[in-house]
């Protein structure tokens, strides 16, 4: 069952369901101006990187429908940084030290009957490999652009598959997964290990999404965001959001920069 945003319990139902089962979604945190602006930056987005990188080498990386450093194309994205319900998760589990792993956008086709996309994201697997003993490394919030549903692809969760030493079976898997469904707006939060995959989308149209996965402040990111975007940029944005995409958890490169005030340091990772 959903938790709806209204609910004054939201944040504490979540994390007790993030314990327990692994996963949550909230309903109600994006409104319809906000996802109508979304679907039109990703579309507009994916433009970009397919004349960027090229079909080719997009198609030779196994993905369906995966759209990666957006923010690199349309800093529309950023936003997604500030949305207080998403700074609620990432506190409350990976601590306010936290950075951004990844934000990935889903654009996920609908294929023909009977037409099988043999990709990763189509197979069963954890976001985040290491089980530390149930220390939780790692979080996943996702936002439903559009609905989720079994028809049109929804991300398929296997409850309580979480903080697991040893792999369930993939008979297991596949005997106890279900398709999220959730409305237009949602976030979609669960443990970094839980067992996942993408759905099969046979709706006749795109189902859009965007990830985030969050770590704590030690863990390598995916892509070096603070590089990619740039010092100008990055400067620019507020603290909170600076510190989500690296700027405090970068290694010094001089005893010039190392024998700096505190204040004034590259990494302030905290003890999270």
């Amino acid at each position: 069952m959903n938790i709806d945003r209204s609910d004054p319990e939201w944040l504490a139902l979540t994390l007790e369901r993030l314990t327990i089962e692994g996963y949550a979604v909230v309903a109600g945190v994006l409104d319809e101006t906000v996802l109508t602006d979304t679907r039109e930056a990703l579309y507009r987005v994916r433009e970009r990187i397919h004349r960027d990188v090229g079909p080719e080498r997009l198609e030779r990386a196994g993905e369906l429908g995966v759209l990666r450093l957006m923010v690199r194309y349309d800093p529309y994205f950023l936003r997604f940084l500030e949305v207080p319900e998403l700074l609620y998760i990432v506190d409350s589990t990976v601590t306010e030290t936290a950075v951004l792993h990844l934000q990935n956008g889903f654009v996920l086709p609908s294929l023909p009957p009977g037409e099988y996309a043999d990709v990763f994201q189509r197979r069963f697997h954890m976001d985040f490999r290491r089980v530390l003993n149930g220390y939780l490394m790692s979080i996943n919030v996702m936002f439903a652009i559009d609905a989720f549903s079994s028809e049109n692809g929804g991300t398929l969760v296997v409850p309580g598959s979480h903080q697991r030493a040893v792999a369930p079976s993939e008979r297991f898997l596949r005997d106890n997964a279900f398709a999220v469904e959730s409305p237009p707006g949602s976030m979609i939060i669960f443990d970094s290990t839980l067992w996942h995959a993408a759905g099969e989308n046979l709706s006749g149209r795109d189902r859009l999404a965007i990830n985030h996965q969050f770590t704590r402040s030690y863990i390598k990111q995916q892509i070096d965001y603070v590089r990619a975007l740039g010092d100008e940029v990055v400067l620019a944005l507020p603290s909170r959001t600076q510190q989500l995409l690296g700027w405090y958890t970068r290694v010094v490169t001089s005893l010039d920069e190392y024998y700096v005030p505190g204040a004034q340091r590259r990494y302030r990772g905290g003890q999270g």
